[in-house]
């Protein structure tokens, strides 16, 4: 693949909800254009796109790929993302290789729900965006319809630039509304061939091209004044406003067509041409240089280097492949790089244009391009590589956090080795992916944005690092304390001949009120009672025993124990045998208090549409949870409230079940609290029963 001029690349991102065929069309351009010669089909798990073996086997995009193609001298990049929202980390990564982002909707399902997170992606990005209504062959596809939609939900700003002919079984061509040429699939070429626009189309496209002038004219000042004075504009007005317009945003162009039968393919890979802003026209990046000063940065070939790494793939046998794209300036292999997040110089090797999984080895890479470079040793997604005289560092991904966890349980003992090796490659692939450690379980937790996810990190520790586990909801870090006071002795003497054994104290145990958790000791004996030598023993012992209570195991919190008396024995007395009658009180001094369970409780925010506030508040409410008020997001309403943690492993499901996939949700550890007697009951119920297993 031969290297292209900053002002001949296009980089457009594919996005939209999951099943809108986003990466259908992608391999339908890449079929048009030459640059595969099998068309492949998600069905048969043969696209260029979706490689990864989880990918072919479930149906669906799961990580973000680079599609580049070209085109009448143009390099087209296109970076196709999953729809599925468990993987919404790579949309994330995808979007910041590129400088404009196709939204693909169906013409049957019209906007969906990915279809609006497509559009608030982009918002928060400050893209400039397209959209694309596809599948026109399908039974019940209507474009009118779909763009109605698209205008009722987006605004204004939402004009077409083509139009189909026919419909449904009889959708045959499409229309460019700014030149006026129909053309229509040539089933034995596989090619479009011009036609004369259909009579009873006529109107619907000068009423189209009227929409697009005006909305043309309005993002410039000079386009405005000559569509005031002639009341039109020529074609080379249009296309210069058009491509201002989508790169300052002030205008989204709707393309349509059927990526599966190649009809519009064309006339789409002409508008991403003749309409998406080259990456000399893109947005103005934001960095800081070494001083933390703020700066604007344009994509530009002249300026010292800079490049941003966007995305890492780790492969157990490749190793890792960094994904990066030059903002300003050239990559050159064999060469030295600094790496501004880390402050390490990072050696550049080998480097490549992908191409799905194909690497194309390169030697040089422009400013606006995408590669990758492999082996790098410091450098992770959302790092910065520049040249150390003039670092800069560019705002990094901000990527949602985990909703879900799940425990990992390995199916052989001898995996666990080779279970963390292949979790730390996979964290280091997905920054949505965590894992911790429950020290207290003995149990690794891994945490995404869904089952799904978590899913498909168990296949692939199978199929990238041979070793399968089981997932499933992590234990309750449940904890004990004390309602009551109570005072006790605890008393150990044994005599068996010879040497014998003799502790004697008496402790104080009440609920700690300053707010900390660990144990309190407090030494109050006098006279001797407990000579100062046993005293630290009595206090080791304590804190073995808070370990495990005496409900159901579980630590002891929140307690304040208080030695003051007791009684020794000049032989027979030890640290052991004091010890011993330390962990006596205990057992005594926590029945006799009253020893209650207490669980987790966690802090969450909801955010979800209006309409929906019913069912959620509702929901909350079944899982013991408390609704501690309400407030406006943007469009949406955000819910704070307060559920036990047993009630939340399975609320990002739950959540997207109520609201469509429209709500999300954060959540923090806030405090313990009292277990209600039903449920301290089944809890410890279930303790004993495993305890007598």
């Amino acid at each position: 693949m031969k290297n292209y001029a900053t002002g001949n690349l296009r980089n457009v991102g594919v996005i939209g909800h999951s099943g809108s065929g986003k990466t259908t069309l992608t391999e339908a351009i890449l079929y048009y254009t030459g640059g595969t010669d099998r068309f492949g089909r998600t069905e048969d798990g043969n696209t260029i796109s979706d490689y990864d073996t989880e990918e072919k086997k479930r149906r669906i995009s799961l990580a973000t790929s680079i599609i580049p193609c070209e085109w009448n001298d143009i390099k087209i990049n296109l970076v196709d993302m999953p729809g599925y929202f468990d993987f919404v980390g790579e949309v994330y990564e995808g979007l910041k290789a590129v400088d404009v982002a196709l939204i693909v909707a169906s013409g049957v399902s019209g906007v969906q729900v990915g279809t609006e997170k497509s559009w608030d992606y982009v918002n928060e990005y400050k893209l400039p965006r397209a959209f694309y209504i596809n599948k026109l062959d399908r039974e019940n596809s209507n474009f009118d319809k779909v763009f109605s939609q698209l205008k009722s939900k987006f605004g204004m700003s939402v004009i077409p630039v083509q139009y189909p002919i026919g419909s449904e079984e009889s959708f045959i061509g499409v229309v460019n509304i700014i030149s006026g040429r129909a053309r229509v699939f040539d089933k034995d070429s596989n090619f479009m061939k011009e036609v004369k626009i259909p009579k009873e189309l006529v109107p619907k496209i000068k009423d189209c091209k009227n929409m697009l002038i005006e909305a043309v004219a309005e993002t410039d000042e000079k386009l405005l004044d000559k569509y005031f004075e002639d009341g039109s504009l020529t074609d080379d007005e249009i296309y210069s406003g058009l491509i201002n317009g989508c790169a300052n945003g002030d205008i989204a162009p709707v393309m349509c067509g059927s990526a599966v039968k190649s009809i519009g393919i064309e006339t789409l890979i002409e508008d991403i041409v003749e309409c998406f802003p080259s990456p000399e026209k893109s947005s103005i990046l934001d960095g800081y240089a070494d001083d933390n000063l703020k700066m604007e940065v344009k994509i530009d070939d002249k300026a010292p280097l800079s490049a941003f790494v966007f995305k890492t793939i780790a492969d157990p046998f490749v190793g890792k492949l960094s994904l990066f794209r030059v903002i300003t300036g050239k990559m050159k292999s064999d060469s030295m790089v600094y790496n501004s997040n880390k402050e390490k110089s990072e050696k550049i090797g080998s480097m490549y244009y992908l191409k799905g999984k194909q690497q194309i080895q390169t030697d040089e890479i422009i400013a606006g391009d995408i590669g990758a470079v492999s082996k790098l040793q410091f450098t992770s997604t959302g790092d910065t590589l520049c040249s150390k005289e003039d670092a800069i560092v560019f705002n990094n991904i901000n990527f949602p956090q985990s909703v879900i966890s799940m425990a990992v349980i390995p199916k052989s003992k001898n995996d666990e080795d080779k279970i963390s090796n292949g979790l730390n490659k996979l964290v280091e692939e997905d920054p949505t992916f965590k894992v911790s450690q429950d020290v207290e379980n003995a149990e690794t937790i891994i945490s995404g944005l869904g089952e799904t996810h978590l899913d498909v990190i168990a296949s692939k520790l199978k199929g990238k690092f041979g070793t399968e586990v089981e997932l499933r909801y992590p234990k309750v870090l449940y904890r004990e304390t004390i309602k009551k006071v109570s005072d006790v002795q605890g008393k150990h003497k044994k005599q068996s001949g010879g040497h014998g054994q003799y502790g004697d104290v008496v402790i104080k145990f009440e609920p700690r009120n300053d707010g900390e958790t660990d144990l309190m000791f407090v030494d109050k004996v006098v006279g001797g009672v407990v000579p100062r030598q046993y005293i630290p023993a009595v206090e080791k012992g304590l804190k073995d025993c808070v370990k495990h209570g005496v409900l159901a195991g579980y630590p002891v919190i929140g307690l304040k124990a208080t030695l003051h008396d007791g009684s020794y024995h000049s032989v027979d007395s030890s640290e052991m045998a004091f010890k011993v009658a330390s962990s006596i009180a205990y057992k005594k001094g926590l029945v006799a208090a009253e020893s209650i369970l207490l669980e987790p409780v966690m802090h969450a925010e909801i955010v979800v549409p209006d309409e929906y506030m019913g069912d959620i508040i509702g929901d909350i409410n079944k899982k013991r949870g408390r609704v501690l008020g309400m407030e406006p997001c943007g469009k949406d309403q955000r819910i704070i409230v307060e559920v036990p943690q047993a009630e939340m492993f399975k609320y990002a499901t739950d959540l997207r079940s109520m609201t469509q996939a429209r709500g999300n949700f954060t959540m923090r550890f806030e405090r313990y609290e009292e277990v209600p007697e039903i449920e301290a009951n089944k809890i410890i119920n279930s303790t004993e029963l495993k305890i007598t297993e």
